[in-house]
């Protein structure tokens, strides 16, 4: 279904039943076409629903380069209903649980079991493939009412994500106690969101020790070698990265907040939304600069944002060196394909190439051109 987001308030004043034509993939919309955009636009249809067919033969294939480079690809999952798309579109498991929608469309906190529950049927749904869980990641765009969060000028650089558990460590520490006890019967990661210091990892690590702690007095069994990791979203994050790397196993880029960071934009503001794009080579140099350092301290790395899902960026992911990619469930299919038409060496050149342009569209009009040949 296509959508097209941050259009003007006067679309609300279109009468009922006018007709409309939409193109999600280039964000435009025409009122009333004419006959030969409607023709244009059914044909892109048709072009797009053959190539879907297409991509679902590449669905429970490896994501393989030409030369057998093999780059792992994992969903962007919610719930349990997103869970069982994901395998069925072919993810090699999650990259991502966005664990707050747990907390939203209630009254309150979830308690310890309810919690454990959801991330023991993720985990079944998956066998033993990896389950990273983010742990709650609220404020910004994603307020809980009955949290009483307060009202702020800025909330993309407030009170948000790990700032908002350390302060809270009681809601921090019933989470990871959920994910420990969940992660004895299945691959579980704890990943924790919005890290832009030293001293916030090792806060967070104290409050998770404590859990494992108390979970052992009680004699309630977990993975005592689970994998801990942060995301990379902010430019801090991207400048010590050495530092961050000798605190964790893994880093996860999360490019939606990393871009808005790096471009000064808040990406809910259509006034700016033309300057959000994860291909300007500002945040592509930074990636890149990511996953050097972790590879450098033998930790893996990932990427788990909007970026994964833009199919002419395939050969960056490639290129990037990335270990993996997580990314909505339904482009899995076509990333995978789109990742078998190029070799390392190619997905390399391109990539260095990219990254000495000026700006965003500069880079989308070679990845179209690298994609298309």
């Amino acid at each position: 279904i296509p959508a097209v987001v941050g259009v003007p308030s006067e679309i609300l004043q279109i009468a009922n039943g006018t007709l409309l034509g939409m193109d999600g993939e280039a964000g435009r919309v025409w009122i009333k076409p004419d006959a030969v955009t409607q023709a244009a636009l059914k044909g892109k249809q048709e072009k797009q629903q053959a190539s879907q067919q297409q991509n679902l033969a590449f669905a429970h294939q490896r994501a393989t380069s030409r030369d057998g480079k093999n780059i792992g690809v994992l969903a962007n999952v919610s719930n349990i209903n997103d869970a069982q798309i994901a395998l069925d579109m072919g993810a090699e498991g999650v990259g991502l649980f966005r664990s707050e929608f747990l907390y939203f469309n209630r009254e309150n906190l979830p308690t310890v079991e309810e919690q454990i529950s959801i991330y023991q049927q993720v985990t079944e749904v998956f066998q033993k493939r990896a389950v990273i869980i983010r742990t709650l990641d609220i404020g910004g765009d994603k307020p809980l009412p009955y949290l009483n969060l307060p009202s702020e000028n800025n909330p993309f650089l407030g009170w948000r994500g790990i700032r908002y558990c350390l302060d809270n460590p009681d809601i921090l520490k019933t989470q990871l106690k959920a994910i420990l006890t969940a992660s004895d019967k299945g691959k579980i990661k704890i990943m924790f969101p919005m890290i832009t210091t030293v001293a916030e990892i090792k806060a967070a690590k104290t409050i998770l020790n404590q859990a494992k702690t108390e979970l052992q007095q009680t004699n309630i069994p977990f993975d005592k070698n689970i994998e801990v990791g942060i995301m990379i979203e902010t430019p801090s994050a991207v400048a010590i990265a050495d530092k961050l790397a000798l605190e964790v196993d893994f880093f996860s880029i999360g490019t939606n907040d990393l871009t808005q960071y790096i471009m000064a934009c808040d990406r809910t503001n259509p006034k700016v939304a033309n300057l959000v794009s994860a291909l300007h080579p500002g945040v592509l140099r930074m990636i890149h600069q990511t996953v050097e350092i972790a590879h450098q301290h033998n930790i893996w790395v990932g990427l788990c944002g909007e970026l994964a899902s833009e199919i002419i960026a395939a050969p960056i992911l490639l290129g990037l060196g990335l270990d993996e990619v997580s990314l909505n469930p339904q482009a899995i299919p076509a990333l995978k394909r789109a990742i078998a038409n190029f070799s390392v060496s190619e997905a390399e050149a391109i990539t260095g190439e990219i990254l000495q342009l000026e700006g965003a569209e500069e880079v989308r009009e070679v990845l179209i051109k690298s994609v298309i040949s």
